[in-house]
């Protein structure tokens, strides 16, 4: 929810501003003079203040300036009355977003409010967008006609214009953001912002930071306020990617979140409210995680309120044909290619029997690959640089296992040795270099070493 700060000494003036501003469906908080106005604005996150120019004990000029020190991009609106419009002057070069004139014309101070706050959403909007380069894309396109995809669709189609929280669960490489994004904009909040964080990839350290902002001198190097992704998603949808690699302490904060819509910045006592649903993803067994106490039993049932598992592309390799024809037409664009190359029948069929074990990510690589090598008019199994075949039965070999055996324990055999040739793969390609192994495979180096200790692989 978007928050207000009015600043004016006059208490029945400050009351109509109020009911004003709070019968729009904006939360506000008052100040009657400039010392407890600048206490708040340090002590506190505001969307817009709107301040007297007169005031007891100070001026609108040191609320202005206090202002645009916490945070340079919050718009302040000065009320001026008749006779002093150069002090309104001097307050805009100083920063000042508008002046408003006395008396206070409702009506003109709700298109000033709005085309502030349209400003700043902006700029709001401007950060994500460099942050966020994938946004260019647009609607999320979705390729397949499975029956599992469609299911899938289904449900999303179904949930998306709720307010439930989401769990997609799926293997790495399945399109988990993909998804994310096809739930913001078939929701109600496809016109707020798309915000996306990968929680693996941030230090444990900067992740709270990342997450929740933090308040001017909350640590060394911190000059100014800083909104934090929570907070640039208000009215939007959050995505948080690799939920399983965040801290217990940040996910106790988060907690709040989902429970109260609630948080504090880093550094900061004000309380700061959002309007935000949040979409979790991981590719890691959260129920396995809580049994170990390595996650958050409550968040985890917070997070799961809607649990949606996207199929691996090994269970629907109907659609590998159309994934093809995608990324091929896809990449030509992209490469600026007169024509349009054809795939060879071999070619197919070497890409139709691969298990790929990178699902969809590694599909799209290995396409983009062989249109850069092909020369010609068509992709031959040569351009395709996919393992030999015998590398690719090691998940068929389940189907030789002991019938006596439970289905269960079968299935725990087949994908254990999935896992395994996946890992062994890709440290083939990153030459033993681990940290690499862990960027291809999209995993926290901290995740790789302890499969490789568990599928005893310590000796690549």
């Amino acid at each position: 929810m978007e928050r207000i700060l009015v600043v004016e000494d006059k208490e029945s003036l400050r009351t109509v501003l109020r009911k004003t501003l709070e019968a729009e469906g904006f939360e506000v908080a008052e100040a009657a003079d400039a010392p407890d106005a600048i206490h708040r604005i340090r002590d506190g996150s505001f969307s817009m203040i709107l301040s007297d120019l007169r005031l007891p004990h100070g001026s609108g000029h040191e609320v202005l300036k206090a202002a645009l020190e916490t945070d340079p991009q919050v718009p302040v609106v000065v009320m001026t009355a008749y006779g002093t419009v150069e002090d309104a002057v001097r307050a805009m070069k100083n920063g000042a977003f508008d002046f408003l004139s006395k008396p206070v014309d409702t009506s003109h101070l709700m298109l000033l409010v709005e085309r502030a706050l349209s400003q700043r959403r902006l700029l709001t909007e401007n950060i994500l967008l460099k942050d966020e380069l994938t946004q260019r894309f647009g609607l999320p396109r979705i390729i397949g006609e499975s029956a599992s995809l469609k299911a899938l669709l289904e449900k999303i189609q179904r949930v998306a214009p709720t307010s439930a929280t989401v769990l997609l669960q799926g293997e790495s490489g399945t399109g988990k953001e993909l998804f994310a994004r096809a739930l913001h904009e078939l929701s109600g909040r496809k016109s707020g912002p798309f915000v996306a964080i990968n929680c693996a990839a941030i230090p444990e350290t900067l992740l709270e930071n990342e997450l929740f902002g933090h308040e001017k001198g909350a640590y060394t190097g911190a000059g100014s306020a800083r909104a934090g992704k929570i907070e640039m998603s208000d009215r939007g949808t959050l995505f948080l990617d690799e939920i399983g690699e965040m801290s217990p302490g940040v996910q106790a904060k988060l907690l709040r979140v989902l429970e109260e819509r609630k948080f504090e910045r880093v550094g900061g006592t004000a309380t700061v409210s959002v309007d935000v649903r949040i979409v979790a993803a991981t590719n890691a067994d959260l129920e396995a995680a809580v049994a170990q106490k390595g996650f958050r039993q409550d968040l985890f049932f917070r997070l799961s309120v809607v649990p949606l598992v996207i199929p691996p592309l090994r269970e629907r390799t109907g659609d590998i044909p159309f994934l093809i024809d995608h990324f091929v037409a896809r990449f030509s664009r992209d490469l600026k290619r007169k024509t349009t190359p054809a795939v060879s029948r071999k070619a197919r069929e070497r890409l139709l029997i691969y298990p790929w074990p990178g699902n969809v990510r590694e599909l799209q690589n290995c396409v983009e690959r062989a249109m850069i090598l092909c020369d010609g008019d068509t992709i031959g199994p040569e351009h395709l640089s996919l393992p030999e075949p015998r590398r690719q039965t090691a998940a068929a070999g389940a189907g030789t296992a002991d019938l006596a055996l439970p289905l269960a324990e079968v299935a725990q055999m087949a994908a254990r040795a999935a896992e395994r040739g996946h890992i062994e793969r890709a440290l083939e390609i990153a030459g033993g270099d681990r940290a690499r192994a862990a960027e291809i495979l999209r995993i926290n180096p901290r995740t790789l070493t302890s499969k490789i200790r568990d599928l005893g692989l310590d000796e690549i």
